[in-house]
């Protein structure tokens, strides 16, 4: 399914300047196939590794953007930026260095923004994030975000998260850059990150289903609650943040519907063919927030958002694709 289907991307972005910032990665590469179809002039930059993404239409600038010469470069002559660059977050990292994706996330978002001011982009889209939001047993608000602190097991990176919302109606309110605050759900999808000590918990479970892990170690107990929205409607929504929402008003952007991690597991074995596998639920091992549900009312109404692809849907292709792409890599 194309990142555009559902009808609602006009031609906002047509002819425009457009740069993906870490456009090389999971979350980059989708949002360089969405601006693309929707008809921009796309440049993305690239710093450890080359695009995914083959369209002899897409502009490459070789740029460290936690180098303060280097992104006002990569930002010359843009309209619009996306902000896709970052650290991850995965609970093993969390546990073996949790300051690694706090102290890399600041600096490197301090140094964006920074160069969308200096160099006059018209808009930035940058991400708060889910983590920052306080414990609570319905679908949180964007309003609720500063109504407690982040759950303990986020509290370095909510806090480090909420802080990045801060410079960014800073750099709204002071320069002549307009920036998007979208706060997304958990992501999935094709080209996400697969590595056994860097994914995140659909990967991870794509990972050892698709290697028949024997038994199959799921971390937490399988009761955890989650949203998960799939790369490619969270490519979309930030689309239509950035056309129709450029205030700086925080949007959360989810699927609006939540799972159990059981059930996750569940539609992944299916999908991989492996139903009989031995379950084991493994609570010892590093887990976060029991529960996360997002509202997604407000966009719903504003952006005229809904996602496009079913969890089941989505869950199958991500299977599908990290199967055979590990089948063309043991040819």
């Amino acid at each position: 399914m194309n990142a555009l289907d559902g009808g609602e991307m006009g031609d906002f972005f047509k002819g425009k300047n457009v740069l993906v910032a870490g456009g090389t990665g999971f979350v980059g590469t989708a949002f360089v196939q969405a601006v693309l179809d929707a008809g921009a002039n796309v440049t993305t930059t690239v710093h450890r590794r080359k695009p995914i993404v083959t369209d002899p239409r897409l502009k490459t600038v070789e740029a460290d953007l936690g180098d303060r010469e280097q992104a006002r470069a990569a930002m010359k002559d843009q309209e619009i930026v996306f902000h896709c660059a970052g650290a991850v977050s995965a609970a093993g990292v969390t546990a073996s260095n949790p300051m690694e994706p706090i102290t890399d996330n600041l600096k490197l978002t301090a140094m964006v923004l920074e160069a969308a001011w200096k160099t006059g982009v018209e808009r930035i889209q940058v991400f708060g994030s889910s983590t920052a939001y306080p414990v609570t047993e319905h679908p949180v608000r964007e309003e609720e975000m500063w109504s407690a602190e982040p759950h303990p097991s986020y509290f370095g990176y909510g806090w480090m998260r909420r802080y990045i919302e801060r410079m960014a109606e800073f750099v709204h309110e002071r320069s002549k850059t307009k920036v998007v605050l979208v706060r997304p759900t958990a992501t999935y999808g094709r080209h996400d990150d697969f590595h056994p000590v860097t994914s995140h918990v659909i990967p991870a479970l794509i990972r050892k289903a698709v290697e028949r892990m024997d038994p199959y170690e799921v971390w937490g107990t399988g009761d955890e609650v989650r949203d998960f929205l799939h790369v490619d409607d969270l490519a979309r929504g930030c689309l239509l943040a950035t056309e129709k929402y450029a205030t700086c008003q925080p949007i959360n952007i989810g699927y609006g519907k939540t799972s159990t991690v059981r059930e996750i597991v569940e539609a992944i074995l299916r999908a991989a063919d492996y139903s009989d596998a031995k379950l084991v639920f493994n609570s010892d091992r590093p887990t976060t927030i029991p529960k996360r549900m997002v509202d997604i009312s407000k966009a719903r109404e504003i952006l005229g958002f809904e996602p496009q692809r079913t969890l089941e849907e989505g869950l199958a292709d991500t299977v599908r694709w990290y199967a055979e792409t590990r089948r063309r890599e043991a040819a």
